[in-house]
């Protein structure tokens, strides 16, 4: 499979494009009620994880202060699979397919990969 490796630049910068994008959808349901019914109060926890959301996907997606952007998702990410999947329950609740957390842990490891290897410099070996 060594064929795929001259291809691990595009397809690492069409995952950030793509997650980017999909994570700053989530935030346009919540802040704007894009294909929502409702909207979270303006300054709650529901509504700051909105703009993140938000404003992060779409610095991801540009690729513009992207470690950083990735970071912050990451973490807003984290806190929500903690907060509102796991809930430090045991047993079976555990278990993201359980308690419906996958998407919220997945973007939260996806984001971590991204800020570590930041955004792809085309025609240099440069990480930014």
């Amino acid at each position: 499979m060594k064929w795929l490796a001259k291809y691990a630049d595009h397809a690492y910068v069409l995952l950030r494009i793509v997650t980017g994008f999909l994570f700053s959808f989530h935030g346009a349901q919540k802040i704007l009620g894009v294909f929502s019914q409702s909207q979270p109060p303006v300054g709650s926890q529901l509504w700051f994880g909105g703009m993140i959301e938000l404003i992060g996907g779409l610095m991801v997606m540009l690729g513009f202060k992207t470690r950083w952007a990735a970071f912050l998702c990451s973490g807003t990410m984290a806190v929500a699979y903690i907060q509102f999947h796991w809930k430090f329950q045991a047993g079976p609740a555990l278990f993201p397919a359980i308690n419906k957390g996958e998407l919220a842990l997945l973007f939260s490891l996806i984001f971590l990969l991204i800020a570590c290897r930041g955004g792809v410099k085309w025609g240099t070996d440069k990480r930014g």
